[in-house]
């Protein structure tokens, strides 16, 4: 299989039949005064005058934990007003992939079609791992000395995270359309957002990045009816389309 998938790789790239596309975007950001959401700006300017591109929101942990850990947000990895902290986000995708599908199907050949498709996924995941570390290094910079092999890198072993929204730290599919917005990842990139939020090209990755020291991967977990009204103030968003969105962790039965 490993022999396979090398020999159609290389047919791809004498084709060109396949290629990665992304936009990324670095923005001054802050979070709120109650340290719930966070306030994304267009320049240091707007920062200074108040006038925010607009606002990720975020859920926090709230199942009772046994131990002394906080109850995190992916907000807590952002500065509060006053200071000038940034945060990333990319949307990449691997353009080319459905054609090819198309055309093992009409040959009947299912298995290079499904081939192709688990070497779209390969492609965009690495696009985004080289896309995340030429942020650290160079775009962002604030890892600029990093120096990790290959293994390291795969450990997660470098400063930062890159969550990605409908995922564990922030299970809230909705929140993508707010990224959407701000790096206008359909106008620049053509990454399109289905009816349920699911990304076409299919082999697509998009993420916030934070470089925050002690930022760290987490689950919300389940969130109560309290988090959930407030949340949903938050985002201007009726709180039963909310509470369908959140379905999944909603640790009540919905009305």
């Amino acid at each position: 299989m490993f022999n396979d998938a090398q020999a159609l790789m290389k047919e791809i790239i004498a084709n060109k039949s396949m290629y990665l596309k992304g936009v990324v975007g670095l923005f001054p950001a802050n979070r709120t005064e109650d340290g719930e959401d966070v306030l994304v700006y267009a320049s240091e300017e707007d920062r200074e005058a108040g006038k925010p591109l607009d606002k990720f929101c975020m859920l926090r942990q709230q199942a009772e934990k046994e131990s002394d850990d906080p109850y995190l947000s992916q907000a807590d990895f952002i500065a509060p007003a006053g200071y000038q902290d940034h945060i990333g986000m990319f949307a990449v995708s691997c353009f080319g992939c459905d054609a090819l599908v198309t055309k093992y199907e009409s040959e009947n050949d299912d298995y290079n079609k499904i081939m192709s498709q688990a070497l779209a996924d390969r492609f965009v995941e690495a696009f985004a791992e080289y896309l995340h570390r030429n942020i650290r290094l160079d775009l962002w910079g604030y890892a600029k000395d990093e120096s990790l092999n290959e293994e390291d890198l795969l450990k997660i072993k470098y400063v930062g995270i890159r969550p990605a929204p409908g995922y564990p730290s922030q299970p809230d599919h909705t929140e993508k359309t707010t990224m959407w917005n701000v790096i206008k990842a359909q106008e620049l990139a053509g990454i399109e957002l289905s009816e349920s939020l699911s990304m076409m090209p299919a082999a697509s990755v998009s993420a916030l990045v934070f470089a925050h020291q002690q930022s760290s991967y987490f689950a919300v977990g389940q969130v109560g009816k309290d988090q959930v009204e407030s949340y949903a103030g938050r985002k201007e968003m009726e709180l039963p389309l909310c509470e369908r969105w959140l379905s999944p962790i909603l640790n009540y039965e919905r009305d």
